[in-house]
């Protein structure tokens, strides 16, 4: 009787151990599937934008480049743009919410008036958030837009490189993820807990592991 006593609880203290390594490790199982589900998307994101301004840019007309040669302000320019993608990506106006704020990867605020806050706001289709922002230089290498995709709109985390990426848009409608310039080291150390995680926009697309 004793002997089977001893077997119950040495089974009982077994049981909980599992059920204890279980809890502890599910959060992150869980929350690394959701992450690697994310990224999948953003990298299908990319693909669906490339195609987005291929097209465009096969069917443009001098009249569209008129337009938007007239457009001289930064809030003109980007209006143009929305007109010109609106109806591949299905964007609607976006209300914003008041608990509605971006933080990059180490926790930093985006505060207005920083390159990678954007004022305007769409919703585009699976409730996807996207920002435009024009950043035209005197420079004509230099970008002419940037755009936002936070994957799961108003849901957390809303940091860059978790579930918030970005894109540069060149002239000639050409595409590159933020941190395209970037060698492999500046890459992981800006995609980490460190960084802003504004590169993990171009590191994941190469294959790089948010867990690295």
């Amino acid at each position: 009787m004793k002997g089977k006593f001893c077997w119950k609880l040495e089974y009982s203290f077994v049981l909980f151990i599992i059920l204890g390594i279980i809890v502890f490790v599910m959060p992150f199982s869980i929350d690394s599937t959701r992450q690697a589900n994310i990224i999948s998307r953003w990298n299908g994101k990319i693909n669906r934008v490339e195609y987005m301004f291929s097209v465009i840019n096969a069917h443009i007309t001098d009249d569209i480049l008129y337009g938007y040669d007239r457009a001289k302000t930064p809030k003109e320019r980007e209006t143009y743009l929305y007109t010109l993608i609106k109806p591949y990506m299905r964007l609607k106006n976006c209300p914003i919410k008041r608990h509605y704020k971006t933080r990059y990867m180490n926790g930093a605020r985006v505060y207005k008036g920083q390159m990678y806050y954007f004022e305007d706001l769409y919703f585009a289709e699976n409730k996807t958030i996207v920002g435009i922002k024009d950043v035209k230089t005197e420079n004509p290498d230099d970008a002419l837009f940037i755009m936002m995709f936070d994957m799961n709109g108003f849901l957390p985390p809303n940091r860059w490189g978790r579930d918030i990426f970005g894109l540069n848009i060149f002239d000639g409608g050409r595409i590159e993820p933020f941190g395209y310039d970037k060698d492999m080291r500046e890459l992981k150390n800006d995609c980490s807990k460190n960084g802003t995680g504004l590169s993990c926009s171009y590191y994941y697309k190469i294959g790089g592991g948010f867990d690295e």
